[in-house]
């Protein structure tokens, strides 16, 4: 099994709902870029707890978990590696919105695992929440490449008053470029 299917495995068994992410997803949705891990979302903050990861660090696994302050965008992150095998790296959010788009995410088979993968739309609300340079380069790249990029921008259209201002601002000038 892979690191992967493991950490799916463990999130599955624990009823914790997630949703593949990042340059993974986005190369599922047609961008594609580098990357040397691969990211799970989930706002459950039981992900948290080193002791739900005892298993896989029994099967030669490292651990390490950073939980965000009350400051923090995040609840905090847990990134699990194992030589041999990509990273995983599992993102906590906080907010309803970010549940929703975990919620919304649609299940597919990559390799020997079964993950559902956030949609075009979530994965450009949760890179305007991000909101660094290369977020706004995967937001541009996702509307170019995506032949319904107007669906998509009509879904974050709706979707954009539950974030913070500064999304608002970052959505505006990347659809006036």
């Amino acid at each position: 099994m892979t690191l992967l299917s493991d950490v799916v495995a463990v999130l599955e068994r624990e009823e914790i709902p997630h949703a593949l992410i990042g340059a993974a997803a986005m190369a599922l949705h047609g961008v594609s870029r580098a990357t040397a891990d691969v990211d799970l979302f989930t706002v459950d903050e039981k992900t948290l707890h080193a002791e739900l990861w005892t298993e896989i660090e029994q099967k030669g696994a490292t651990l390490r978990l950073l939980k965000g302050d009350f400051e923090d965008p995040l609840a905090g992150s847990v990134r699990l590696s194992r030589t041999g095998d990509r990273t995983v790296d599992v993102v906590v959010g906080r907010y309803a919105w970010q549940a929703d788009i975990i919620e919304s995410a649609e299940r597919i088979t990559l390799g020997q695992v079964a993950v559902k993968v956030a949609r075009p739309a979530g994965l450009v609300l949760l890179k305007l929440y991000a909101g660094g340079p290369k977020d706004a380069w995967d937001i541009q790249s996702l509307l170019e490449s995506h032949e319904h990029s107007n669906d998509i921008k009509a879904e974050v259209d709706g979707s954009l008053a539950r974030l913070p201002s500064e999304c608002h601002e970052l959505w505006k000038r990347i659809q006036d470029s």
